[in-house]
């Protein structure tokens, strides 16, 4: 078996995954997200690595048997500045940060996203690399000039347990890398003005690179020193793979904290009428790519709106039924993060909003609007994309079976939905025992999961309030870009 590990922005999570797929001995730590003045949010590092070595001891102490391996998935995007010991030079400045709002509203205005999306693929956000480490050279340079290494919340712990400087190709694709040749591409850091901190970007480790834990490492986890530790690739697509996506043209939606939607493809051409969003990343094959629109916003809108009206996530379930498809003529637009959004298009200021509520509007109705809403910002994303396989769907958000009816529908398409909970940790031991020469059955993994399929009466009702969704979306990105 494998020890499984993710590390999410809130939480992290473990278990050991068996050879056939299945998974058990699962437990989980929280970790804190710090929202302080303007939009910062950053992370405590010693926190984050105090969350994996809580997971993996509660997991191995169930078990008597060897642990093969160690695979360990993730948070991506943010900014984790170290030194040559692994230790941060200052807190962990999350994907969720908005400091760098300004400075991209500037760069696209000026032509510098476009520029450095035509370049590399990926559009660029204020809680990416890029604007990250701009901002920081504007403002606190002190820290960058202290720092040996801005990666990632994966290699940050794999130096802390391997003591390597690494980072993993899917991480450093955004938004500097070139990922076919997956090398950076020294011009796109000219452009955002942050040419002498190249040095603080680690080589991408190459394909089916394993790592082994050192002696701090071990005893951190608790498991033997040399055990083989397999990194990456980060979250998004680690539930991909984990959810049964693995072939070209096969997509897979992540209704987590992010509103992750992701094709496989091995056409990296960049469309020469889209806007900079989302991005392209390497995977562990050499000519398969990940093309990903991840939109700032999936459960954390929700549990928003569920602090809000003083209801738990078990509701959602009840809620749904209590209101009805169109939500009695409420809509919403999901885009609450603080720092906007950042896919399929990018909008420092996105704000969101309910609109046709009028006295009779129901908690419900505002609940089953979003449900809707999110569905919406998906279809959108995806048709950026060009979705021609299944669709795997998994996260938090589709534990809600209704939830999952109302996606199906508006995707007018079935989904198909993993057994297994711990789709990321899954999807990273999947990649491990490539990695180990012991790859697993595909047929079997793939055969693990059930299907939603769609109403297509209801699919074409969705069809029309998601004209009016795209209608109402237009209207707002007009208002954000006057302010």
């Amino acid at each position: 078996m494998i020890l499984g590990i993710d590390v999410g922005t809130s939480v992290t999570k473990a278990a050991l995954i068996s050879h056939d797929g299945t998974s058990k001995f699962h437990a989980s730590k929280l970790s804190t997200v710090f929202h302080l003045e303007n939009g910062k949010a950053e992370q405590d590092l010693e926190e984050v690595l105090a969350s994996v070595a809580f997971v993996a001891r509660e997991v191995i102490k169930q078990t008597d048997k060897p642990i093969e391996a160690i695979a360990i998935t993730g948070q991506g995007d943010g900014l984790w500045l170290r030194d040559e010991n692994g230790k941060s030079v200052r807190p962990v400045i999350s994907w969720m940060d908005a400091r760098a709002s300004e400075l991209i509203t500037k760069w696209q205005k000026s032509g510098v996203v476009d520029k450095i999306y035509r370049l590399t693929g990926s559009g660029i956000f204020p809680g990416s690399h890029a604007g990250l480490l701009a901002y920081l050279a504007q403002h606190e340079p002190e820290s960058l000039k202290k720092a040996k290494v801005a990666g990632y919340c994966l290699d940050s712990i794999t130096q802390r347990l391997t003591g390597e400087i690494t980072v993993d190709p899917s991480d450093a694709s955004l938004p500097f890398l070139d990922v076919k040749n997956r090398k950076y591409v020294d011009s796109a850091l000219e452009l955002c003005g942050i040419s002498e901190w190249k040095h603080l970007l680690a080589t991408p480790a190459e394909i089916g690179k394993i790592f082994k834990l050192n002696k701090a490492g071990s005893e951190i986890l608790g498991i033997p020193e040399n055990t083989p530790l397999i990194s990456g690739p980060y979250d998004l697509q680690a539930c991909g793979f984990g959810a049964g996506a693995t072939k070209e043209g096969q997509g897979t939606l992540v209704v987590g904290t992010t509103l992750s939607c992701q094709v496989l493809t091995k056409d990296l051409t960049i469309p020469s009428n889209s806007e900079p969003s989302g991005m392209w990343l390497c995977t562990p094959f050499t000519d398969l790519y990940l093309r990903v629109m991840p939109s700032m916003v999936g459960t954390a809108s929700m549990d928003w709106l569920l602090k809000i009206i003083n209801k738990q996530s078990t509701d959602i379930e009840d809620l749904i039924k209590q209101s009805k498809p169109g939500a009695n003529g409420v809509t919403a637009l999901s885009t609450f993060a603080e720092s906007g959004e950042r896919a399929p298009y990018v909008e420092p200021l996105a704000r969101g909003q309910f609109a046709g509520m009028s006295l009779n509007t129901t908690s419900a109705d505002l609940v089953m609007a979003l449900c809707e809403s999110i569905a919406f910002a998906a279809r959108l994303c995806f048709e950026h994309m060009g979705l021609k396989g299944e669709l795997s769907v998994t996260g938090g958000g589709i534990k809600s079976r209704e939830w999952a009816k109302i996606i199906a529908n508006v995707m007018n398409r079935p989904i198909s939905i993993p057994n297994e909970e711990l789709v990321g940790a899954r999807g990273v031991a999947r990649i491990a025992w490539q990695y180990l020469n012991n790859p697993v059955d595909e047929t079997l993994w793939e055969s693990q999961r059930i299907t939603i399929n769609n109403d297509p009466e209801l699919s074409k009702f969705y069809d029309e309030k998601y004209l009016k969704y795209k209608e109402e979306l237009n209207v707002a990105r007009n208002t954000w870009k006057s302010q």
